[in-house]
């Protein structure tokens, strides 16, 4: 496969400094360790590393052409095209694009931005317009999903260069629909630049990812999540979020709202909590786009918002509302409010919920089913902020009826100096708590000693399989030690 340079570079406002851009391109590549010979070499400005100081090198290893943000001295000679570009993580969006022949517009794409409920409702759009028979592929924090190959994410949003390459294996595959995450992280190094989205869709906003790496602050954040509403046909937004407008502001697409607000276009009436030993749920009707008489099997007023964004979404496929409420009943996500049936007496919980705020709507959410009891399992990652554990032990401490600290990819840190600075959060509330660093063996304390009516959510590692030890990770799904323990303990369900 090979693309002339010029072909690659349509819509790129650049300039050639050395060389042709004639040249032939084998191909793209912005690791500069898959430098051959005829390849474009993109640098890329990381975290860690600058790929303008491998532009040389790559141009020695063969490289066609080396697109940059300036001048790199020192090509002239190798026979190697210098292009300049202002941004070269737009540019690498574009050129994968056209590198791939513009897969996504073989695609009808659906793209999801906001701080939470991202992956429950690419699953739930997933599951709705499957019952449709639609052919739909998935890209998320989990996991993307081609057909029946699913390959476990790296990033939440894959850099500009996978995102295309997916894009056309599902095209390739017959696949007609992808519905993805779109997260900040990636509206602000584009790497969903190069395509307008069909669909794009605003869940809720707080303060998340401001930091070293990540957003200076929480307008930078909020700005970049704004950016998708500049690159969406249609724009559909939780209308009841207090940043709502803020986000939206300059959109250039057609605009709808959900939420239970009286002037959103799609909202949630008669809400009522469902409530049985081993289940928690939630129902409610809708008025305004779509008249629905919805149940669904996970638990809070998240669960409703995430419901009626996934059925606003699935209206513009021609979804009918039978399709929609049938879809919100049937399905699950993988670590997201997951129930793992242990009991006829008591409920357990398997979620993702890995930082104080996650962990305070969670448990606000499941305190409104009025459990006999609340417990929470949880520990924290090491190598990580100190303030992370003091917060999340202050806010299990104050809203749980019993918190068990247990050890989470403690990494190069050792486990209990990680739980100790739980219980120093802990300590600021007048929180039961028990300190049982093996997980394996702390849910089994959660399981044994359960109650009717009691509430249990293992919370922290949701989809994730393995256990980060000393630079090593571990297998440990907790779908498996819970299927362990109750073989062990001659538990039937």
């Amino acid at each position: 496969m090979s693309e002339k340079l010029s072909d690659l570079l349509k819509g790129l406002e650049c300039e050639v400094y050395f060389g042709s851009d004639d040249a032939e391109i084998s191909s793209l590549v912005y690791d500069s360790r898959k430098v051959e010979k005829g390849s474009a070499f993109v640098c890329i400005k990381g975290a860690n590393f600058d790929g303008h100081d491998a532009a040389l090198s790559a141009a020695q290893s063969g490289a066609a052409a080396v697109i940059a943000e300036r001048k790199i001295e020192g090509l002239e000679g190798t026979g190697c095209v210098c292009v300049v570009t202002k941004d070269t993580r737009y540019a690498l969006a574009l050129m994968s694009a056209a590198w791939f022949d513009h897969p996504a517009e073989r695609l009808k794409t659906v793209g999801i931005t906001g701080t939470k409920g991202k992956t429950t409702t690419t699953y739930l759009v997933k599951s709705a317009l499957e019952h449709m028979g639609k052919k739909v592929g998935l890209i998320g924090t989990i996991e993307v999903i081609i057909g029946d190959e699913h390959i476990p994410a790296k990033n939440t949003t894959p850099e500009s260069y996978e995102l295309q390459g997916y894009f056309k294996r599902m095209a390739d595959a017959g696949l007609d629909t992808v519905v993805m995450e779109v997260s900040s992280q990636a509206l602000m190094q584009h790497r969903s630049a190069g395509f307008v989205f069909d669909i794009g869709v605003f869940t809720n906003l707080s303060p998340d990812h401001i930091g070293a790496n990540e957003h200076k602050d929480f307008d930078e954040y909020l700005m970049c999540k704004s950016m998708l509403f500049k690159q969406c046909k249609v724009g559909i937004a939780n209308g009841d979020d207090e940043f709502f407008e803020r986000v939206l502001e300059g959109h250039t697409c057609t605009l709808e709202t959900y939420g239970m607000g009286e002037k959103c276009d799609l909202r949630a009436v008669s809400i009522s909590l469902d409530k049985e030993p081993g289940h928690l749920g939630v129902s409610f009707k809708t008025k305004g786009l779509l008249t629905l008489d919805a149940k669904v099997p996970s638990p809070g007023r998240f669960s409703v918002y995430n419901a009626l964004c996934a059925a606003a979404i699935c209206r513009h496929f021609g979804a009918s509302e039978d399709d929609i409420e049938t879809a919100l009943l049937s399905a699950h996500v993988k670590g997201r409010i997951e129930k793992v049936k242990v009991s006829d007496e008591f409920t357990l919980l398997i979620d993702y919920a890995h930082n104080a705020m996650a962990l305070e709507s969670l448990l606000t959410a499941l305190k409104e089913y009025d459990p006999e009891r609340l417990i929470c399992l949880f520990g924290c990652g090491g190598n990580r902020a100190k303030s992370r554990r003091f917060e999340m032990g202050e806010v299990s401490g104050k809203l749980a009826d019993l918190t068990i600290i247990t050890s989470d990819n403690p990494r190069f840190e050792e486990p209990l100096d990680i739980i100790a600075d739980i219980v120093t959060g802990i300590s600021k509330t007048d929180g039961k708590y028990i300190e049982i660093p093996d997980r394996k063996e702390a849910i089994r304390y959660a399981i044994k000693n359960g109650k009717r009516g009691d509430v249990i959510v293992l919370a922290g590692k949701g989809h994730e399989d393995y256990q980060e030890i000393k630079g090593v990770k571990h297998p440990m799904d907790e779908r498996v030690l819970i299927k362990e323990i109750l073989e062990e303990e001659n538990i039937k369900v």
